[in-house]
C-alpha cells in the first residue's frame, strides 16, 4: 500500500505571473508549499529568464495538465539582432556577430515562412532528451549534440515594434513544444545577420492569462493563509477546449469507478470525441463519448 501524500487534498489551478531568475519547478515548489498542498504540477515550462503565465495545478487538476500543454499559447519577445549566443538568449556566449540590420520591411517578409505546420530544431540548451540525457547537460559538458527538428503549428508571429536597429519585438501563437529561442535563432539566420532572444513573456496559455497571475510577492504575502484559496480557479477550466457531458447519479457512480457511465443526449459530441463529463456541477472524468457513454480515461477523485 502506497503511502499517503503529506499535506491538504485541495484540487484546482492557480494562475502565476512568473518573475524572471527562477525555475518553473521552483515556482511549482512555491505554490504547493504555499497552498501545503499534497500535490502540484505545472502545464509548459518557462525558460528561467522568461516571465508572464506559468500555470500550477494542485491535487486533482493535475489530471488535466495535458490539456492545457497541448493547447495554444502566445508570447511576446525581444530579438536582438546581429549576434548568435550558444544558448540562443542573452545568457549565453556570443559566437558569432554581424554588423548587417535588416529593414522593418525585410523581417516581415522573413517572418513569414515561420508560419503554419513547420519544423523546428529545439536549442541545444534545452531539456530535450538524447539517449536519456537532457539536451543542456551534454551541451554543458562540451559534447557536440545534434538535435532533430520537431513539428510545431505556428498560428501567428508579427513584427509589433523596432525600437532600434539592433532589437525587433515580435509576437507568436504557436503550439505545443515551440522553443521562442529557436525562432531567434532561425529568424536570425534568414536575415543573414544573427539573432538570440534577449526578452521573453508569455502572455496566455489557453484559458489562463497574465492579467489574471498572480505574482511572486503575492504568493508569498499570503501563503499558508485561507486567502490564497481566493485565488484558485476550478479543475474544470483545464478543460475548456472539451465538451461538457452531464450525466446523472447512475453515471456518475460507474464513471468514478472508472467503467463507461451514461450521458444525457447531447448534439454537441460525435462518437469517438473527447469530453468530459459532470454531475451537479462537478467533474467527474474525461474520456470518449461512445453511444450514449463516457468511457474514462481519466477520473477525478474529488473530496465532497
Amino acid at each position: 500500500m502506497g503511502r499517503k501524500r503529506k499535506g491538504r487534498d485541495i484540487s484546482g489551478w492557480l494562475v502565476v505571473d512568473k518573475p524572471a531568475g527562477v525555475t518553473s519547478t521552483t515556482v511549482v515548489n512555491k505554490v504547493r508549499w504555499a497552498f501545503n498542498a499534497n500535490k502540484a504540477g505545472h502545464a509548459g515550462t518557462l525558460d528561467p529568464d522568461a516571465t508572464g503565465v506559468l500555470a500550477v495545478a494542485l491535487g486533482e487538476a493535475t489530471k488535466t495538465v495535458p490539456y492545457i500543454t497541448d493547447a495554444l499559447k502566445a508570447y511576446t519577445f525581444t530579438v536582438r539582432l546581429g549576434q548568435s549566443t550558444n544558448t540562443d538568449d542573452a545568457e549565453g556566449e556570443v559566437i558569432a556577430q554581424s554588423d548587417d540590420r535588416p529593414s522593418d520591411a525585410a523581417i516581415k517578409e522573413a517572418l513569414l515562412p515561420f508560419l503554419g505546420d513547420v519544423m523546428q530544431v529545439p536549442p541545444k540548451f534545452s531539456a530535450v532528451k538524447i539517449d536519456g540525457q537532457r539536451a543542456y547537460k551534454l551541451a554543458r559538458d562540451g559534447e557536440d549534440i545534434t538535435l532533430a527538428a520537431r513539428p510545431l503549428w505556428v498560428e501567428e508571429l508579427v513584427m509589433t515594434d523596432r525600437p532600434d536597429a539592433d532589437h525587433v519585438t515580435l509576437e507568436m501563437t504557436c503550439g505545443k513544444g515551440g522553443y521562442v529561442r529557436s525562432i531567434a535563432r532561425d529568424l536570425g539566420a534568414a536575415l543573414g545577420c544573427h539573432g538570440h532572444v534577449r526578452e521573453l513573456r508569455r502572455i496566455w496559455s489557453g484559458p489562463f492569462d497574465a492579467a489574471d497571475g498572480l505574482t511572486w510577492d503575492r504568493i508569498e504575502e499570503l501563503a499558508r493563509t485561507p486567502d490564497l484559496d481566493n485565488y484558485l480557479r476550478p479543475l474544470e477550466e483545464g478543460l475548456a477546449d472539451l465538451p461538457e457531458l452531464k450525466c446523472q447519479p447512475e453515471g456518475a457512480t460507474r464513471l468514478r469507478n472508472g467503467n463507461p457511465g451514461m450521458v444525457l443526449p447531447t448534439t454537441d459530441v460525435e462518437y469517438g470525441d473527447e469530453a468530459w463529463a459532470s454531475y451537479q456541477g462537478r467533474p467527474v472524468a474525461v474520456g470518449r463519448y461512445k453511444s450514449g457513454e463516457l468511457h474514462p480515461s481519466r477520473v477525478f477523485n474529488l473530496p465532497d
